[in-house]
C-alpha cells in the first residue's frame, strides 16, 4: 500500500516531466541563461520569489542543491510546489486519489492489448514482484510509474537508493515551519488522466516497457544535464521523449504552465515563495521562465 501511494505521489508529479521544443521566442530562456534556479521580480513585488526546476527521481549519490538554492529558500516565506505535498503524504487524502486510479467500466489490460503485448507487460511487472492480475484495471499510464524499479523502491526505508528532490525541499520546509502551497490540485492532475484514451495509455505502457534497455542509459544522460544544471539540453532529451504522448502536449503542459501564472502572482504578492516544479515546464516560448517574462516580471537566472 505505502510503495503503490508513493508511486501515485510520483506518478502525478510526472505528469509535467515532458517539455515543449526549444524556441528562440524573446521571452524563453536563451542558451546563456542555463540555470535551475530564477528569481523573480519587478512588477508589483516588494521582494523576489524564487523558480526551481526539479528532478523528480534521482540517486541519493547524485542529489544536490546549490548555496544560491538554499539562499533562496532560506529568504522564502513559504514553498509553493506543483500539487500541495502535504496532503500527498496524507493517506487518508490520498485514499479517495487511489479509487480514481482504476479505470471504468470493467476495462482491463487484457482488453486494450495484443496477447503479444499483454505477454511482454505480464513478464515485465513479474520481474519486480508485481502479480499482473492484481494491476488489470488500474489505468496504464500509473503502471507505467508503478512498474519502474527505482520508482517501486521509493519510500523503502533506508534501502533506498533514490530520493525525491519535492520530499527533500518539503522536508526542508517543514523544518523552518514554512506553508506548503500547491499551484493545482492532485484531483485536477488526475482528472487529466482521463482525456487520454485508455488506449493510448496502453501503448505508452507498452512502449516505455520496450525501451526499458535503453532506460538507465537515458537517466543516467538525463542526471548528468541536470546535475549541470544544462536546462538547454533536458529540454531537447525530454521533447524527444515525449513523442509518445502525441497531441496531448497542450493538455499535460502547456495549458498547465498558462494556468500556474495568475496562481504564482497571488502567491508572491502576498509573500515571497520558493516556487520548485519539473524542470520541463521552464524552458521554451511556453515554459513558465518565458509566460513570467511575458506578465511582466523579470526572471533573471541565478547558480
Amino acid at each position: 500500500m505505502q510503495k503503490f501511494c508513493y508511486s501515485l505521489f510520483l506518478t502525478l508529479l510526472a505528469i509535467g516531466a515532458w517539455a515543449q521544443p526549444a524556441s528562440s521566442a524573446k521571452y524563453a530562456p536563451t542558451a546563456e541563461e542555463n540555470a535551475l534556479l530564477w528569481e523573480i521580480s519587478g512588477k508589483d513585488l516588494q521582494q523576489p520569489s524564487y523558480l526551481y526546476g526539479t528532478i523528480h527521481m534521482i540517486g541519493k549519490e547524485d542529489f544536490f542543491l546549490t548555496d544560491a538554492t538554499k539562499q533562496g529558500l532560506e529568504k522564502a516565506q513559504q514553498i509553493a510546489f506543483e500539487i500541495d505535498m502535504e496532503d500527498m503524504m496524507d493517506f487518508t487524502k490520498l485514499m479517495p486519489l487511489m479509487m480514481k486510479a482504476f479505470m471504468a467500466n470493467d476495462t482491463t489490460l487484457s482488453d486494450l492489448l495484443t496477447e503479444e503485448d499483454y505477454a511482454l507487460v505480464k513478464e515485465h511487472f513479474e520481474a519486480v514482484g508485481l502479480p499482473l492480475m492484481f494491476l488489470e484495471r488500474i489505468k496504464p499510464m500509473f503502471l507505467s510509474a508503478l512498474g519502474g524499479e527505482d520508482m517501486f523502491n521509493m519510500g523503502s526505508g533506508e534501502e533506498s537508493q533514490v530520493v525525491s528532490y519535492e520530499m527533500e525541499l518539503m522536508q526542508m520546509a517543514q523544518q523552518r515551519k514554512l506553508p506548503i502551497e500547491g499551484l493545482e490540485t492532485a484531483e485536477f492532475q488526475m482528472s487529466m488522466f482521463d482525456s487520454i484514451p485508455y488506449t493510448v495509455q496502453a501503448q505508452m505502457l507498452v512502449e516505455s516497457i520496450k525501451s526499458g534497455d535503453t532506460g538507465d542509459g537515458q537517466f543516467a544522460q538525463m542526471v548528468e544535464l541536470y546535475k549541470n544544471q544544462d536546462l538547454q539540453g533536458m529540454q531537447a532529451m525530454m521533447a524527444d521523449e515525449a513523442s509518445g504522448i502525441g497531441g496531448y502536449e497542450d493538455l499535460l503542459l502547456v495549458r498547465r504552465n498558462r494556468n500556474w501564472i495568475p496562481v504564482m502572482g497571488k502567491m508572491m504578492v502576498l509573500k515571497p515563495t520558493f516556487f520548485a516544479v519539473g524542470a520541463g515546464h521552464l524552458g521554451g516560448d511556453e515554459g513558465v521562465v518565458a509566460l513570467l517574462r511575458e506578465a511582466g516580471y523579470v526572471v533573471k537566472p541565478l547558480k
